[in-house]
């Protein structure tokens, strides 16, 4: 070989060590960025193709009923989701996608195109879309347990219960005020999967599964109420309509019910409005109290009308002297002021707080109004007036069942509660007992059963016919007030909010109802047409589904009415309706027999018949003391000397039967 190509190769292996060394340098360069400068973020890449860390929601617990009735639960469905970065073909693939969930394809496409590396696709999907999307075996498109709350009654209830987002929060009513019990703790699961996207590894962190509620709600207490309710909106052509069903021994509420039902929120609780004429229960039985009044005291209605400052107040009729339990009986304005005045604005003030109004009662339900009551400081001439008869304070539903079930408890209030208790975990064999805390006296018992005496006689005879029972006694009273103008900041005279608040039985109360029907608009608008109907309808449903054993005769109808002579060619003839049972009664009722020592009983089943005498001539004063003497509920109207009454003369009658003697100069 010349000797000058050994420079050449030597030139050549020189270039191909060089090179080698370059290379090899190039090679430790790179493995060093990769393993050391780049490591974390490699990492992190390989983590987001490989792992994936899930959030497992926990159950949410089930919101019960007092018989322990799923009124609200939660069913396992799953979500699903993708990463826009392992999918190669977003628009096939929402196009896949959107068939299967009937959802958009824009939509999804525009999702799946994003370099995000999580986009939700569509959330709590049935168990036939999820095996749908699974049989597609789309890279990037995954799935993750979740829950859809299920409310096996439908909307029952919806009022009270509310509802709860994608995101499993509650978002109104229980579902939000509890929202920390039934939501529990969420866990974390980091899914490893391979090329497919299939997962052959997991690591996770259980969820804590959140509490359970027990409510004091029946659920067949609600429905009947609902129904009732629905039922008489639609007949009044109302606005909307409340109803409370309360145990008053306890506080307990055993029905909210909201007419329309899907409004969403809880009226009954956040929505005060001016109770009319219920309110007046408040005023009398301070003045009792008080020691200022007796059911007896009679009152001058000054023939229906009263001036207050520069305003003057009418009753719906023109009532003379009547007695305060006439006041009630007809619902008087009129008398119920002149009370008022007697009663004086700081006591009235005070009694009405000490019923509830103007504090929030602590049910759990979320936006409750404490209503609107000035202190007497901040009250105008007329707000004396005003309140007495039930205008110028404003009160919820639910305050306002609470104040009539004070009475019905023999004078002690209990705040209304809804939950009876909270449990983890499996269902208990029976719900717990509800453990009311200990009332506070607001009333004697013996004032309270004048009150309830004198609510038995709305009922059997004045503004509350419409709420009498088939089989058992009750008591109550009417509500009709104005509903304020918010274009003329006037009272309508068109719109009116309609009620009815009472109790039975009398001698043992098992329920206290009331009943809001708001602006009415398809004959008479008053509380004793528009809301005693569906008192009367839900009580005698509840009643007997509650067991509660029948205290008169279920047969037992009321007298017919009959009609009063015209005293004279301009008085027009009127109806009065009889009080009383169609029925003789038996001697000792069993209401009578089981009464406690020192317990107050009305015994509407031991009275013997009475003869009514000619009162035509006597005066007033005569009239009413032979009335109170015989056990004769008595209305009187006018003035001066009887001259005409609505039972003959020789009658037979049960004792507690009403008469109305007129009375002219």
């Amino acid at each position: 070989m010349p000797s000058h190509a050994k420079p050449a190769s030597r030139y050549r292996l020189l270039s191909l060590q060089v090179a080698l060394v370059v290379w090899s340098l190039l090679v430790i360069g790179r493995l060093f960025w990769l393993q050391v400068l780049d490591h974390h973020g490699l990492e992190l890449r390989a983590q987001d193709q490989q792992q994936r860390l899930v959030t497992v929601r926990a159950h949410r617990g089930a919101i019960l009923d007092r018989n322990l009735t799923p009124l609200a639960m939660s069913l396992p469905v799953r979500s699903l989701y993708a990463n826009p970065r392992q999918i190669e073909h977003p628009a096939r693939a929402a196009r896949k996608l959107a068939a299967a969930l009937d959802l958009s394809d824009s939509g999804l496409q525009q999702s799946l195109s994003s370099r995000r590396s999580f986009v939700w696709i569509a959330r709590q999907v049935t168990a036939a879309q999820a095996q749908a999307v699974d049989a597609m075996h789309l890279t990037g498109v995954y799935s993750q347990p979740a829950s859809r709350r299920f409310y096996p009654m439908g909307g029952l209830a919806e009022n009270v219960l509310g509802l709860v987002g994608v995101d499993g929060h509650g978002l109104a009513g229980l579902e939000y005020s509890f929202n920390h019990l039934l939501r529990g703790h969420n866990g974390k699961a980091l899914e490893e999967v391979d090329a497919r996207g299939d997962s052959y590894s997991q690591i996770e962190q259980k969820p804590e599964e959140g509490g359970n509620l027990i409510l004091t709600l029946d659920q067949n207490i609600q429905y009947i109420t609902q129904q009732a309710l629905d039922k008489q909106v639609a007949a009044e052509h109302a606005l909307r309509g409340i109803a409370v069903v309360e145990n008053p021994e306890t506080g307990a509420i055993l029905a909210l019910a909201q007419s329309p039902a899907t409004q969403l929120g809880d009226a009954a609780v956040s929505e005060p409005y001016e109770p009319g004429s219920v309110l007046k229960l408040v005023t009398l039985s301070a003045a009792l109290e008080q020691g200022l009044i007796t059911p007896q005291t009679l009152i001058n209605c000054e023939m229906g009308a009263i001036r207050i400052g520069r305003v003057v107040i009418h009753d719906h009729a023109p009532f003379g002297i009547i007695t305060v339990t006439d006041v009630l009986k007809h619902s008087s304005d009129v008398g119920a002021i002149k009370i008022g005045q007697k009663l004086g604005a700081d006591e009235l003030y005070h009694y009405l707080r000490a019923f509830g109004f103007g504090q929030k009662t602590g049910v759990d339900l979320p936006g409750e109004s404490a209503g609107i009551l000035r202190p007497p400081q901040r009250w105008v001439p007329m707000m004396l007036g005003a309140i007495s008869m039930g205008q110028g304070i404003a009160v919820t539903p639910l305050q306002e069942a609470a104040m009539v079930s004070s009475i019905a408890e023999g004078g002690v209030y209990h705040a209304p509660r809804l939950v009876l208790g909270t449990f983890q975990g499996s269902l208990p064999e029976q719900a717990p007992e509800y453990q009311a805390p200990a009332g506070r006296r607001v009333l004697t018992p013996l004032v309270a059963n004048e009150m309830k005496q004198m609510m038995a006689q709305v009922v059997l005879g004045g503004t509350g016919r419409k709420a009498q029972l088939n089989g058992y006694t009750a008591a109550g009273k009417t509500g009709t007030a104005q509903k304020a103008d918010p274009q003329t900041h006037r009272y309508s005279h068109t719109n009116y909010v309609a009620s009815f608040a009472g109790f039975a039985p009398i001698n043992n109360p098992a329920v206290t109802i009331l009943v809001v029907i708001d602006s009415p608009h398809h004959g008479s608008y008053e509380g004793g047409d528009v809301s005693a109907p569906a008192f009367k309808e839900i009580a005698e449903q509840v009643l007997p589904y509650l067991g509660v054993p029948h205290d008169v005769p279920a047969s037992a109808e009321p007298v017919a009415p009959v009609r009063i002579a015209a005293v004279d060619q301009h008085e027009e003839s009127q109806e009065v309706l009889q009080a009383g049972l169609a029925v003789e009664p038996p001697p000792v009722s069993e209401a009578a027999a089981a009464a406690k020592p020192n317990q107050v009983v009305f015994d509407y089943r031991s009275q013997s018949l009475i003869l009514v005498p000619d009162f035509k001539g006597q005066s007033l004063r005569d009239v009413s003391a032979a009335c109170q003497r015989l056990g004769l509920d008595l209305t009187l109207q006018g003035d001066g000397v009887a001259q005409a009454q609505s039972l003959a003369p020789g009658t037979r009658v049960s004792s507690g039967s009403a008469i109305t003697v007129r009375f002219v100069p």
